[in-house]
């Protein structure tokens, strides 16, 4: 049966600094059906997870900068791949021992088979006019056949052919929504500025995005003063954030593609606001203000219209987050003693305390369909994560007292967390699996704090 490969346009723009005005970056658009494809998934030995091999991308150009792409892609694909556990991988340093393909018709399967690998990547990267058109085939080993042949053109963005691939595989083979396209968004003081005309020398945090891996960071803001608590929209084209760039803290908006500002309590001449969550649907965002004297629960439209106070309370309650269905809030609250995680409804009813220990603070709910709530709690002189299954009661914990762990955030398919820690000294952000496994470092520059996922 012949097989014809599937053509994408591989989309190039990536996030960068607000405000300067970008356009939006477009996905690739839907591939078109092909009646002779067959869609396979290949699968290990009595239930294990399949061996895969992932060697460099094949420079169909003799030029360098085709060889580096190629060599990118390779690389930052089994990093992509290996990140989400799903596979078992024929380590890369036994590579040298198999013959170097030069295109898909001199693949060495045979030598592949010897080293028990029940799926190979094979992909080539060759320069066009417009940039470069790369191709990647998924082979079953065993039968030498394509299962999961794709192209895509574009520019010499080489991770993120490596990412739209990594996802693409994740999907069709193990059904799982990869989380290599998506972005990491946190404040940091990295660059050593402070504020002028203040009573005591602060310094200045600004708002930063990297790659899922913390490649590629960028800056967002540029207020020279206290940007915090970024979140990201659910379509990841906005940021909501903490700011003192008109005294007080106030909520703001950085809509960083088309380099547009929004302030959502612009409005709002008393008492400051913190600590923005966006609601499932990015219509509302809710909020921690003193605007009646104690922090308290506040919803508002995106637009700083329709404010309604959720919580009425003598005790402080700070950090919401909604649940997925956006019916819910989780919080933190100390009208009980110590602070502890609430949940209520959105309309303020319905309230409930999930917590009780010495000290809890900085819920975020999971993504559907897990249904969790992950949190800051005290144990000693620090914090550490951990992780409340709502249906079942159950908490794990997923560190243990090396340095303070802060202000988790789930990512996109719940199957990881990042957060901050001071394990390495400074303030930087991490990531690890939801089983307490997989610990990643992040940042290493500055202090960098408040990290948020992307959806």
């Amino acid at each position: 049966m012949t097989r014809e490969l599937l053509t994408a346009t591989l989309a190039l723009a990536l996030l960068a600094a607000w405000p300067h005005a970008q356009q939006p970056p477009q996905p690739p658009p839907a591939a078109p059906q092909q009646p002779s494809e067959i869609v396979t998934t290949i699968s290990g030995d009595a239930g294990a997870p399949p061996r895969l091999a992932v060697p460099d991308f094949i420079a169909l150009s003799p030029d360098a900068e085709t060889q580096a792409v190629a060599r990118t892609v390779g690389q930052v694909l089994w990093d992509d791949l290996n990140y989400e556990r799903e596979f078992a991988f024929i380590p890369r340093d036994v590579y040298a021992t198999i013959p170097k393909a030069t295109s898909f018709n001199d693949v060495p399967f045979d030598r592949w088979q010897e080293l028990n690998a029940d799926g190979l990547v094979v992909g080539t990267v060759q320069k066009i006019a417009t940039g470069f058109h790369v191709e990647m085939r998924l082979y079953n080993v065993r039968s030498k056949q394509a299962v999961y042949p794709r192209q895509y053109d574009g520019g010499a963005n080489a991770r993120l052919y490596a990412h739209t691939i990594a996802d693409e595989i994740h999907k069709s083979q193990r059904g799982l929504n990869g989380v290599a396209r998506s972005k990491l968004t946190f404040d940091s003081d990295r660059d050593g500025e402070r504020m002028s005309g203040t009573v005591q020398s602060r310094n200045i945090k600004e708002i930063y995005i990297a790659d899922y891996d913390g490649e590629n960071q960028k800056r967002v803001t540029v207020g020279k003063t206290l940007n915090i608590t970024p979140r990201w929209s659910p379509d990841a084209r906005s940021i909501a954030y903490t700011s003192y760039r008109r005294g007080g803290a106030n909520i703001f908006i950085s809509n960083i593609f088309v380099g547009t500002l929004e302030e959502v309590t612009k409005g709002d001449k008393v008492g400051e606001n913190w600590l923005p969550a966006w609601s499932p649907d990015g219509s509302k965002v809710a909020f921690t203000s003193t605007r009646d004297g104690n922090p308290e629960i506040y919803v508002a439209n995106r637009d700083g219209s329709g404010v309604r106070r959720l919580t009425n309370h003598p005790g402080i309650d700070i950090s919401p987050t909604w649940s997925p269905s956006g019916t819910q809030i989780a919080f933190t609250s100390d009208r009980s003693g110590s602070p502890q995680i609430y949940i209520m409804g959105t309309d303020g009813l319905g309230l409930s305390k999930k917590t009780s220990e010495s000290y809890c603070d900085k819920p975020t709910w999971s993504p559907a369909p897990f249904n969790e709530v992950a949190y800051a709690s005290r144990n000693g002189p620090g914090y550490d994560i951990k992780v409340l299954d709502l249906a079942t009661g159950h908490v794990r914990q997923l560190t243990f007292g090396e340095g303070t762990n802060e202000s988790p955030a789930f990512a996109p398919n719940g199957r990881h967390i990042a957060f901050m820690s001071t394990r390495s000294g400074k303030s930087q952000v991490f990531t690890i699996a939801s089983d307490g496994k997989n610990l990643k470092q992040i940042t290493r520059s500055g202090n960098n704090e408040k990290p948020d996922w992307s959806k």
